[in-house]
């Protein structure tokens, strides 16, 4: 039986191959990105603003109207506006905060009715191993990104006795057009990573099926870092 899937940011990177995974697990795929482009075979492509709180509750709502519950959610919507604190603007903080954090809640909080009516779900955060680092220059996003991991800790005690997980990926270096912004800066922690190389997207979208799936039930509250060995020790 096909499950219905939802995944944010769904039009490149991350996002696009965790939606693709699912697609081709013969699952069906809300992919919603700020474009509306979405792998082929997605079952509904939306172009929503996760941070317009309203725009989510309809968007999810229409979704399980026309697909059914949702059994999981794939929250990996996200923005970078990098600068040095003491240079960041309000509007490059603010940005970032309310795609990556409050988003982040309002999609979650838009699909949880329905995963506690049906006594099963799965959330899945996708963090970043940023505020483990210390990235120079990304304390908005480490902050937005530690703020993630609270939220995905609180939640799966909230729901858990509703037979919900919630677990949040941390990726380390993958190649994505998000991380070639980085320029010297993705060198720097290429040199850091034990396995020695930069993770694909498919890593990412590997673990976020695993965390989807029966062979996850007893896991939650826990942060999985995808990062080849970067942020060892945490």
């Amino acid at each position: 039986m096909s499950r219905h899937i939802i995944v944010t940011g769904a039009s490149r990177g991350i996002g696009r191959a965790v939606a693709q995974r699912f697609i081709d697990a013969g699952d069906n795929v809300t992919a919603w990105s700020r474009s509306g482009d979405a792998p082929e075979g997605s079952a509904i492509s939306a172009s929503l603003d996760v941070a317009d709180s309203v725009a989510v509750s309809e968007a999810a709502k229409s979704a399980i109207e026309k697909l059914g519950p949702v059994s999981a959610i794939v929250v990996n919507a996200g923005v970078t506006r990098d600068g040095l604190a003491m240079r960041m603007s309000d509007e490059q903080w603010h940005e970032v905060v309310r795609t990556n954090l409050d988003g982040a809640f309002f999609c979650t909080r838009s699909v949880l009715p329905s995963m506690v009516k049906n006594r099963s779900g799965s959330v899945i955060f996708i963090g970043s191993v940023s505020p483990f680092l210390g990235v120079p220059g990304q304390a908005n996003y480490a902050a937005t990104k530690a703020g993630v991991m609270g939220l995905a800790r609180s939640l799966s005690s909230e729901v858990a006795s509703r037979g919900i997980t919630v677990n949040v990926i941390a990726p380390g270096l993958i190649d994505t057009d998000m991380t070639m912004e980085l320029g010297e800066g993705r060198d720097a922690l290429l040199s850091r990573i034990p396995l020695g190389r930069i993770g694909n997207v498919s890593d990412i979208a590997g673990c976020a099926f695993f965390l989807a799936s029966d062979d996850s039930r007893y896991i939650t509250g826990t942060v999985i870092r995808v990062d080849g060995g970067l942020a060892m020790g945490w």
